[in-house]
């Protein structure tokens, strides 16, 4: 899976730990692009305490949806 700059930028400025609704709050409030945001929805409901693990569920989200 490849992100856009604009998520990894997103990601990288996003404040932890963040729950799921906080990342969409977020990426909604700071205009991200609807196919960002959509890859944000495929995250599992939980928080996350750092970018490295909002990258891997979104890479676990990108094999499930591949397979």
């Amino acid at each position: 899976m490849s992100l856009s700059p604009s998520i990894e930028r997103f990601l990288t400025q996003m404040e932890y730990p963040a729950a799921k609704d906080d990342l969409l709050r977020e990426a909604a409030r700071d205009g991200l692009s609807p196919d960002d945001v959509e890859s944000l929805c495929m995250l599992r409901d939980g928080s996350y305490s750092a970018r490295r693990e909002v990258l891997a569920a979104l890479r676990d989200a990108d094999e499930l949806v591949a397979a």
